[in-house]
């Protein structure tokens, strides 16, 4: 079993800009963003491996540092060594397991500690290839037909990309149903969420990206684990996504639609904040992991993916808990109390 300990410096807590006013924020404007800091752990089982498997990959997703989070330590358990890589386009972090001759049941497992900030948005430039990126339709997220004109129904007669971004939240949050009964929700898929008005988050924030790229306004998917409001410590019950339009002049406008959906109380609350109840794993859509699989680009990226001999093996089970820390003041800090196997 191999043991790695990784430490990451502290970062200096960003200046966060309000985006919308401080009634509609529900907060004074002088607040500070809140912090919340805690210990993810992570494990992953590969099953089912056939008999005569040569060599197994396991890819698990790392978050990042970001001006909205600061990853303190990561503390990863393996059979084999571990390599830390990061996927060129996205960014990407993510750890990888090879193992050869692999046997039985083979763990992985992942504790990371971190910070979380509040994130209010802030303005930030985009270049020209960004723009581009934030602009193009994707597998799952076309930008025309019934696409398209949702987004102008939504938006017509307004001027400013606030405004009209603005305005295609509220289209999503006002027709769309949180609801994960039946099938087809759960892949992103924009289409689907424009026929069937209902899906869960990747399905709300599909649409939404699709709404605002068509009608030229940036926009980019991100996902992670959503942490329960309450605290302590417990389970976490699966992934959670939400997404950032960008408005020239405001920069990143953070808003998570399938949260206001489901509490309208806070519905003016998430345009233009994500709350600090989340950690951010990976960002976009459609892709390429370090080193490169061999199956097919990934819809996204927050559960464990792995291949045997080459070939895409989904029997993997995944567990996620959280630990919520104080006194956590940089790489130094005491280590979380174990793998909660």
């Amino acid at each position: 079993m191999t043991r790695t300990r990784l430490l990451a410096p502290r970062l200096l807590p960003a200046l966060l800009i309000l985006t919308q006013s401080a009634s509609a924020a529900g907060r004074a404007e002088d607040e500070p963003p809140r912090t919340r800091t805690f210990a993810v752990t992570c494990r992953a089982t590969v099953r089912e491996i056939p008999e005569g498997a040569r060599v197994l990959d396991l890819w698990l997703p790392v978050p990042r540092d970001d001006d909205h989070q600061t990853i303190h330590r990561l503390t990863i358990d393996a059979p084999a060594p571990v390599t830390l890589g990061r996927a060129p386009g996205s960014g990407n972090r993510m750890l990888h397991v090879r193992l050869d001759r692999p046997r039985g049941e083979v763990d992985v497992t992942l504790t990371i500690v971190a910070t979380r900030s509040e994130n209010a948005g802030r303005d930030e430039p985009l270049d020209a290839e960004g723009r581009g990126r934030y602009l193009a339709p994707e597998p799952l997220v076309p930008l025309d037909g019934p696409i398209r004109r949702l987004a102008d129904e939504a938006t017509e007669g307004l001027e400013g990309d606030f405004e009209r971004a603005r305005a295609l939240y509220e289209a999503v949050v006002g027709t769309m149903t949180y609801d994960k009964s039946g099938t087809g929700w759960g892949r992103g898929d924009a289409l689907y969420a424009c026929d069937e008005r209902r899906g869960n988050c990747t399905d709300f924030h599909a649409l939404l990206i699709g709404m605002a790229r068509s009608v030229g306004i940036p926009a980019r998917f991100a996902i992670g684990l959503a942490l329960p409001g309450e605290g302590g410590a417990g389970e976490i019950a699966g992934y959670h996504c939400w997404a950032e339009l960008y408005v020239e002049g405001r920069g990143w406008v953070p808003v998570d639609a399938s949260e206001a959906a489901k509490d309208p109380s806070r519905r003016e609350y998430f345009f233009g904040h994500h709350d600090e109840d989340r950690l951010e794993f990976s960002r976009g859509r459609h892709l390429t992991l370090e080193p490169p699989q061999q199956g097919p680009p990934l819809n996204f990226f927050v559960d464990p993916y792995a291949e045997i001999d080459g070939v895409p093996h989904a029997a993997i089970a995944r567990r996620a808990t959280f630990e919520d820390l104080e006194g956590v003041e940089g790489p130094s800090a005491p280590a979380p109390g174990g793998d909660r196997r």
